[in-house]
């Protein structure tokens, strides 16, 4: 089952079922009745909702109120290709935020931003939060993931660097494609292992398996959720194998008309392109313009 989101030009996102062919989605609820109660839906699955063509502007069914928590540093061979590589094993897990507004969808185009030499990828593996978490425990937590995407943190290497903190980098318009949100319950355990493997132009360029990350999904949103609550509709990503390309010699970043895609076990296979600056321009001046039309 792949769930997705679908954007109205009026009213609240819809969320519903992905079809078998991918040309047609079964609408479940919009995002807010959905996230509510997220595991109702999933488990009655209620298919006799409005049956709405893929033509329909598919968006990550995000509630606009979600965070999108991001762990940096979670496999050893990751760390081990970095700068990082010489500092001792951290107790606590490195983490960042996205906003929401950088997330995208399989297909999406993703723009380079302005003075940038190109895009570095990340394959990983996001967990959907579906009930709220205050000071949980490692396994409360872990129940409370409703589902799982395959995800690509697409990063502005330059912008990361300039300053300690890595929100600079991690937040590029559109720089955040997410696939359909697979149950949970089709997914397993993250630490019995998913292949995660990301290509660029049909080469592999990482390779990693989640049974290998340093700070499981349980440990890391039960260590969150005792800083701030956490909501339904919260999303972790869990960090990417080695085989990024700012760390090669020399350097290999993607550039506009490149084809970078991220496959993972059982959550499916996340393609998106790299285009010129003059696209991110091009969308932003449709968008004044419709405002204003409204």
């Amino acid at each position: 089952m792949r769930i997705v989101g679908i954007g109205q030009s009026v009213g609240p996102i819809l969320v519903g079922v992905l079809n078998d062919a991918g040309n047609a989605v079964t609408v479940l609820a919009d995002v807010d009745r959905f996230w509510a109660s997220p595991g109702s839906y999933l488990n009655e699955m209620d298919l006799s909702g409005p049956i709405l063509p893929v033509d329909q502007n598919l968006v990550p069914p995000v509630i606009p109120s979600a965070r999108v928590l991001c762990v940096g540093l979670n496999y050893q061979d990751h760390v081990d290709e970095g700068s990082f590589r010489n500092d001792k094993p951290a107790e606590f897990p490195t983490l960042f935020a996205r906003w929401s507004a950088s997330l995208s969808v399989d297909g999406a185009e993703v723009p380079l931003p302005t003075g940038e030499d190109g895009l570095d990828w990340e394959g990983e593996v996001v967990a959907w939060v579906g009930s709220t978490l205050v000071d949980a425990t490692p396994e409360e937590a872990l129940a409370a993931v409703v589902g799982y995407s395959t995800f690509n943190d697409i990063t502005s290497r330059q912008a990361q660097k300039r300053t300690s903190q890595w929100i600079m980098g991690k937040n590029g318009d559109r720089s955040g494609p997410l696939g359909p949100m697979i149950p949970a319950s089709e997914v397993g355990d993250l630490r019995d292992g998913l292949r995660v493997v990301t290509r660029v132009n049909g080469e592999v360029v990482q390779h990693g398996n989640t049974s290998s990350m340093i700070y499981g999904v349980g440990e890391t949103l039960s260590l969150i959720s005792h800083s701030f609550t956490l909501n339904p509709g919260d999303l972790l990503a869990t960090g990417t194998p080695s085989g990024v390309g700012y760390s090669r010699t020399p350097p290999w970043l993607l550039q506009p008309g490149d084809t970078v895609e991220v496959e993972v076990d059982r959550l499916g296979i996340l393609t998106n392109r790299i285009v010129d600056n003059a696209d991110r321009h091009s969308r932003v001046r449709d968008n004044s313009n419709a405002g204003a039309l409204q």
